[in-house]
């Protein structure tokens, strides 16, 4: 009996969960930070998609959240992401997404060895990059198949 009462209570959740998104988020349900935030998009706002309103909803909120030095980081990869064309920011989103369907455990090995290349010196990146510039496609696959199979670095 309490199965089947868990189960309608689930399904319920989710309904009104699949329901409350469908809406939407009317502009005077958003906090008075994020309509301060919105401002500019305010008269727009009902136009938008309902799944679109969520989305800059969230973000929005994300944002109001953020510190100085990451709104800042933020901004700065807003501008790049602005600047590229749009067969760069397909290859981007493609990337991203072949980097979420890693398993967790490669997908850390990457952030971790991102992080380290971050920490060299500037001289020392650009050399790393010219020589992987400089391999031919075979040979970077080899050295990114290598370097999975290595055990991750300890923390």
């Amino acid at each position: 009996m309490k199965a089947i009462r868990l189960v309608a209570i689930s399904v319920a959740l989710f309904v009104l969960a699949a329901a409350a998104q469908a809406q939407g988020v009317a502009w005077q349900d958003l906090s008075d930070a994020q309509r301060e935030l919105l401002a500019p998009h305010e008269q727009r706002w009902s136009e938008l998609e309902p799944q679109r309103q969520l989305e800059i909803a969230r973000g929005a909120e994300r944002w109001l959240e953020m510190n100085r030095r990451d709104r800042a980081q933020s901004q700065d990869r807003f501008e790049i992401w602005r600047g590229m064309s749009d067969e760069q920011r397909a290859a981007a989103r493609e990337r991203y997404q072949e980097f979420r369907r890693l398993p967790p455990a490669e997908r850390q090995q990457l952030v971790d060895t991102y992080r380290r290349f971050r920490t060299m010196p500037p001289e020392r990146r650009m050399e790393l990059r010219q020589r992987f510039r400089e391999l031919s496609p075979e040979q970077r696959q080899m050295l990114r198949e290598r370097r999975l199979r290595q055990p991750p670095i300890a923390r």
